[in-house]
């Protein structure tokens, strides 16, 4: 197992135009050239956290997966990011993960009933382990983070991560939560979120993180525009997990579907 780098982009968006996201986000990563194995862009961004889920959708195979697809080719890299797909009468909150050869999908399984997702989108049933360059890593979805028994480790990832269009007001929730799933999880977390308003006078502060497996940050980007490369160590996460096994005394437990 090798090491890991992780580039996280945090960045105000566009309001349902994703053409124009797609555009901003193409000329930062070829500008900045990230030497990283991983880009994470936010929860939706290519709209921004629009409850206009029929109209903003794409279809799956749409002009945001091959975008996608030739961004990881050109960067030789995975890259992924969460946006609005229809298959059939139901539009998904979908993480799209596309490497140079491949394409992996997560549906967003908690919908923030606060602003009626649950009433635009469907809920994603699929629990997704995404194996990438000798990591096991589990993508979820902004409001999942909130559910622990969900993003559970069952000893099958190492690198749990978030996309997020997360508001401002509740910066600490996300702060917290972030760290308490990497130390009870044992593992790494990375977190990605928005900065910016958008339509509807939401503000979002950023604070997009890296942490490892002890719950230390090792990146911290505030409410700046940026990118910023992390590396993870495989080493220190065996390390550890070996001197602090935890896990071993963890409670059984059955998920079911909402």
């Amino acid at each position: 197992m090798q090491d890991l780098r992780v580039s996280l982009v945090q960045q105000a968006l566009a309001w349902e135009d994703p053409a124009d996201n797609r555009q901003q986000f193409a000329a930062l990563l070829d500008a900045q050239r990230p030497d990283t194995d991983l880009i994470v862009l936010p929860e939706m961004f290519t709209t921004g956290f629009s409850m206009n889920a029929l109209a903003n959708a794409e279809e799956p195979g749409g002009e945001t997966e091959q975008w996608l697809r030739a961004m990881a080719e050109r960067h030789a890299c995975a890259v992924t990011g969460s946006i609005a797909v229809r298959e059939g009468d139901d539009v998904f909150n979908r993480l799209l993960f596309a490497t140079p050869d491949t394409l992996f999908h997560y549906d967003k399984r908690h919908l923030f009933r606060m602003a009626g997702e649950h009433k635009r989108y469907a809920p994603g049933r699929d629990r997704v382990i995404i194996k990438w360059r000798d990591w096991r890593i589990k993508p979820e979805v902004c409001y999942d983070l909130r559910f622990p028994v969900f993003s559970r480790n069952r000893q099958d990832y190492d690198l749990l991560f978030y996309v997020a269009n997360w508001p401002a007001p509740r910066a600490a929730h996300w702060r917290s939560l972030l760290v308490a799933r990497a130390i009870e999880n044992l593992a790494c977390v990375v977190g990605v979120n928005r900065i910016g308003r958008d339509a509807n006078d939401i503000d979002y502060s950023g604070d997009s993180m890296a942490i490892d497996a002890r719950g230390e940050v090792v990146a911290d980007l505030r409410d700046r525009a940026t990118i910023e490369t992390v590396t993870f160590s495989a080493q220190d996460l065996a390390s550890y997990r070996e001197r602090f096994p935890a896990y071993m005394d963890a409670d059984e437990f059955l998920l079911s579907d909402p």
